[in-house]
């Protein structure tokens, strides 16, 4: 990092959002408004870089926007937001946990599908396939 900051296109690159969303996270306050430099440009700081990091994972796990911004909000709020971001984390842990149950039943029904597939092509191989769903 410069002493000035990371560019747009560097903070970008670094945390794989798209310069627009990088904008528009700033446009509706999941990110703090980002420092500029001298001819007016963002200039990203390493915090930036580590909140815009927890953002993509919060997103990546399923977490609605509104609820992005309510918790970032609560992180400039102060140690006093404490027990409300942790609230709203254990909510979105719980989500997580069960879309991963229910991904897991799936993931199981696929394997079973797959068995019972590949014992088919095990019987065409031997000449033992019988007609059946």
């Amino acid at each position: 990092m410069s002493d000035d900051g990371y560019t747009i296109e560097q903070a970008a690159e670094r945390t794989g959002v798209s310069r627009h969303a990088l904008r528009y996270y700033e446009r509706i306050g999941v990110l703090a408004t980002v420092a500029r430099g001298s001819g007016g440009h963002r200039r990203y700081t390493d915090d930036d870089l580590g909140a815009i990091g927890f953002v993509t994972l919060l997103r990546e796990t399923g977490m609605p926007i509104r609820d992005v911004r309510r918790f970032m909000d609560l992180t400039r709020g102060g140690e006093g937001t404490i027990p409300e971001r942790v609230a709203l984390l254990r909510g979105h842990r719980d989500a997580v946990r069960d879309r991963l149950a229910l991904e897991q039943r799936h993931l199981g029904a696929i394997e079973t599908k797959v068995g019972i597939y590949e014992a088919r092509l095990a019987d065409t191989r031997t000449g033992r396939l019988e007609q059946s769903a």
